[in-house]
């Protein structure tokens, strides 16, 4: 493994949720900037009053009061929150998103992050926002003050933050729920996340998936409005510009690692998908990481 591939490396899965105020962030750095960085928890930033800038896989974002973000697990981002930001910035384990006792939670909580990752810089209502502060102040405390009995509280204080982030959401919210596929794309979606470098084609998710190809790509296309083979392509690329932005390995080295043979048929797939060529983007956007 190449010393790029080391420092991208994903932290330890099953820790528990993560509370730090904007203010702990920024005097943790004492100055010094962040390094684009990635996790396997779903991390949501809020900005409660101030400015910032966030870069989620390359895309830049001035940050402004009462708006909310959503970093899903891999993703390369790096935050610059201002000196007088104020906000929280908070992860959620797996055991926290993706548990319920109730199925129907457990799809709907799976949408609005879904809804949250696609849709970045959500401005939440002053009356909605107000009264979230009050139920994130309490999830900090429970967190860093908490008892034996925190891990329940924080699960239910947790569902609380989500529902009043979900009523923000609540017209995009119910046309996502509307179909019961909705529990395919997101089987497909871990799928893509654990397979992308070796599975290129939608038969082989299909094929675990239990469903044909062409269903498959109806039923991802319906909710997500792309099709299967699209989101999967757009994965591929997505972790060749992450290589190719931030570490020293030659196009060569990155096709090898996404499971390409061929160097040019790589080439030619990278182009395809995103319109330019691959030594074209790399010399545009290089930043390696120290």
């Amino acid at each position: 493994m190449t010393s790029s591939a080391t420092a991208l490396q994903s932290e330890e899965k099953d820790t528990p949720l993560k509370i730090q105020t904007l203010q702990e962030l920024y005097e943790q750095r004492a100055g010094g900037q962040e390094m684009p960085h990635r996790h396997q928890d779903t991390e949501i930033l809020w900005i409660r009053n101030g400015k910032g800038s966030l870069e989620i896989d390359l895309k830049k974002y001035n940050m402004g009061s009462n708006t909310l973000y959503c970093i899903s697990p891999g993703q390369l981002h790096q935050l610059e929150p201002g000196e007088q930001a104020e906000g929280y910035l908070i992860s959620f384990p797996e055991y926290l998103v993706n548990s319920s006792g109730d199925e129907m939670e457990l799809v709907y909580r799976f949408n609005l992050f879904h809804l949250l990752t696609t849709s970045p810089g959500i401005s939440m209502q002053p009356e909605l926002a107000d009264e979230m502060d009050e139920i994130v102040r309490r999830l900090y405390k429970e967190t860093h003050h908490g008892n034996v009995l925190s891990r329940e509280i924080i699960r239910r204080y947790t569902s609380i933050f989500l529902i009043y982030i979900a009523r923000q959401l609540d017209g995009a919210m119910q046309l996502s729920l509307q179909s019961r596929n909705v529990k395919l794309v997101r089987s497909f979606i871990e799928l893509l996340e654990k397979n992308y470098m070796n599975w290129k084609l939608v038969k082989n998710y299909a094929g675990e998936l239990s469903v044909t190809a062409n269903y498959l790509n109806e039923v991802v296309k319906k909710i997500s409005g792309f099709s299967a083979g699209y989101h999967i392509r757009r994965r591929v690329v997505l972790e060749a510009k992450r290589r190719a932005v931030y570490s020293n390995d030659s196009m060569k080295q990155i096709a090898h690692w996404l499971g390409f043979e061929d160097t040019a048929h790589f080439s030619k797939f990278f182009k395809a998908v995103y319109g330019k060529n691959f030594s074209d983007f790399k010399k545009e956007n290089y930043s390696p990481i120290s």
